[in-house]
């Protein structure tokens, strides 16, 4: 909220407020176990949601997420949601940094996409579906 066209909003000025918005949306989609799937800014989203409420996705997929040094490796440790860290080999910024904390997460796998940036699903989008498939293949 506040990027793009969308007016700011109070819910999500705080992570309680983000865990809260994002579990109503995986409740009004009725969604049961689902991925979730986040790049860059969602982070500040599903970071939290992992931490609070991870053993309700079947999988977590971040790729360079925003929001990870916020937590300690404590709480990362303590998690068992079956984790996909992605980025790309030209992302000098979140990528490496979000992997620095993310790498605590006990269940976790990395797949770095060679020759691309930030937005590597954008910049490799075959290797990095093929990456996305190959985790999703993984959780049954």
């Amino acid at each position: 909220a506040g990027h793009g066209d969308s007016p700011p909003s109070d819910m999500v000025a705080t992570e309680q407020g983000r865990v809260a918005l994002l579990d109503h949306i995986l409740q009004e989609l009725a969604l049961h176990r689902p991925v979730l799937v986040s790049p860059s800014m969602s982070g500040r989203f599903a970071v939290p949601f992992l931490l609070a409420r991870g053993t309700r996705l079947a999988g977590f997929v971040p790729i360079a997420p925003a929001g990870t040094r916020d937590h300690a490796p404590e709480r990362y440790q303590q998690l068992q949601t079956p984790t996909l860290i992605l980025y790309g080999d030209g992302d000098t910024g979140l990528g490496p940094r979000a992997l620095q904390s993310l790498r605590h997460l006990p269940r976790h796998q990395v797949a770095v996409l060679r020759g691309a940036g930030h937005a590597c699903y954008m910049d490799r989008p075959q290797d990095f579906h093929r990456a996305l498939l190959a985790f999703l293949r993984q959780l049954g």
